[in-house]
């Protein structure tokens, strides 16, 4: 029961996610919003036992592509559009289309989770699930075992190829600001000749 309220409390967060995304004005908020879509679907994965794909989601969509989208978004200082009176005229398409792939969802949900009570009875009294007693490691153990034990020389490799990258990122894009604020300095004014100094008299 608390598994089924959790699928279906990340799966409204996704979804209101993902109508927020289209929705706000501001670019920023509007990948915000996108990361948390992402994050409410790596939960649903985690809840259907999917953790590598989980992870791939955390590592490629959220650490990788939405962080760019989001620094790039903040480079390009992007204001916020006023809504014109063009963008309603695709309203009633997408809203229908929105209406038709919720119906679908819902359906789709129902008809999976709705079993047979006696059905469910005679899967409990007497299925077996031998895999899970055999094989007790899970996708993500098996592969940080494989990954840490015969490729370590790689994996480190790959994380120096990535840190060379950020800081070589970081380094062009920081540019020093010039102050355009004209100043003098003290001690030069103080410690100059009476020569060098020009005089005007009315």
């Amino acid at each position: 029961m608390i598994t089924n309220l959790l699928f279906y409390f990340f799966s409204n967060i996704l979804l209101l996610s993902a109508l927020m995304v289209i929705l706000v004005q501001n670019s920023v908020y509007s990948v915000l919003f996108l990361i948390l879509c992402f994050v409410a679907a790596t939960c649903i994965l985690c809840m259907l036992e999917c953790e590598f794909i989980a992870l791939i989601f955390i590592i490629i969509y959220v650490g990788a592509i939405a962080i760019l989208f989001l620094f790039v978004v903040m480079m390009l200082d992007i204001k916020s559009v006023n809504v014109n009176k063009d963008t309603f005229k695709y309203f009633p398409i997408g809203s229908f289309l929105g209406v038709i792939f919720l119906a679908e969802l819902i359906f789709v949900i129902t008809s999976f989770f709705k079993t047979n009570p006696y059905e469910n009875l005679m899967l409990i009294n007497f299925y077996n699930n031998w895999f899970d007693k055999i094989d007790m490691f899970t996708e993500l153990e098996s592969l940080g075992q494989i990954m840490y034990t015969f490729y370590v020389l790689q994996f480190l490799i790959a994380g120096l190829i990535l840190l060379l990258a950020v800081i070589g990122a970081v380094s062009l894009t920081n540019t020093p600001t010039k102050s355009k604020l004209k100043s003098q300095v003290t001690f030069k004014q103080v410690s100059r000749s009476y020569n060098g100094v020009f005089l005007y008299k009315n």
